[in-house]
């Protein structure tokens, strides 16, 4: 099976309903915040998501377990993957939904700066590169709004949010080098599975005064984040990047953050402020034109 096929309608259709479900999972996870920390609510969604893929592996066919050649690979992801969730959820809890929604969705740039270098074929060019500069003017319209407050209130929680953004277009990267030898399932269950310990370890430590408080909102909002996002739309994502390039790809994150700020106005009732809107807009065109030359 080539790992660099055109996207197609049908392939384009997944692509665009993940990057639409991706886009509110910001706003459900400052909502699960309300009863949750952030390192406890990271490990409960991503048990749901272990259990959801099971699940699925299960009505498929497939064996969970994977060559053993692969396990070193499997430990690289997982740095890669407990430092961004980490990075994202503290940094929610610093930030406005809509905020954090721009932000992490800047990883499709990310991951075309890091296919360069790790992805053969995947090379960078002068298009690319003028997308990535406007991309990231978007991006630091963002931290200038944050830097013109006095106590600088958003700006910790910006960085972090940034920093998981980077992380994830890393992921996207090395999730693409692994599905050449495991299936989809078997990638994300051991993702998950193996983060568990680690999140359990660092949430007794942090987070052992914490108070939790679970209503339907908060239930709802770890549903959505373990079934539907860490679950059903990574099984998708996945299942992609074995057929198509990881930067093609990335042109459907151009619907996430408008997904995620409209959420987080609707579900939350944050103000969409003008820097908020113009940091949309460039992300939105950079990262179509670095993904232009993929069609």
């Amino acid at each position: 099976m080539s790992g660099d096929q055109p996207i197609g309608p049908r392939a384009g259709l997944w692509a665009f309903a993940a990057a639409l479900v991706w886009g509110g999972n910001g706003v459900f996870i400052k909502m699960g915040l309300q009863g949750m920390p952030p390192i406890a609510m990271a490990w409960a969604r991503f048990a749901i998501g272990a259990l959801t893929v099971a699940v699925g592996a299960l009505v498929s066919g497939v064996s969970l377990r994977g060559p053993a050649s692969n396990w070193r690979g499997l430990w690289v992801l997982e740095l890669v993957f407990i430092a961004q969730i980490l990075l994202l959820n503290v940094g929610a809890l610093l930030t406005t939904a809509s905020r954090a929604a721009v932000l992490i969705n800047a990883y499709p740039f990310f991951t075309a700066l890091f296919a360069h270098f790790l992805l053969q074929g995947d090379r960078l060019s002068p298009v690319k590169i003028l997308g990535l500069l406007c991309a990231f003017a978007g991006v630091g319209l963002l931290f200038a709004e944050s830097l013109t407050l006095l106590d600088t209130t958003y700006l910790l929680g910006d960085v972090m949010v940034l920093g998981s953004g980077m992380f994830l277009g890393l992921r996207q990267v090395v999730l693409k080098r692994l599905v050449r030898g495991l299936h989809p399932y078997q990638l994300l269950f051991w993702q998950a599975t193996l983060s568990l310990p680690v999140f359990a370890v660092l949430s007794l430590v942090w987070e052992r005064e914490a108070v939790y408080h679970f209503d339907l909102e908060v239930v709802g909002a770890l549903l959505y984040q373990g079934v539907i996002v860490a679950g059903l739309c990574f099984i998708v994502w996945a299942s992609l990047l074995q057929r198509h390039s990881a930067s093609r790809l990335g042109v459907f994150g151009f619907a996430t953050p408008p997904a995620g700020v409209l959420l987080s106005a609707l579900l939350l009732g944050e103000t969409i402020s003008p820097f908020l809107w113009a940091s949309m807009g460039l992300v939105a065109v950079g990262i179509a034109i670095v993904n232009r030359e993929g069609g």
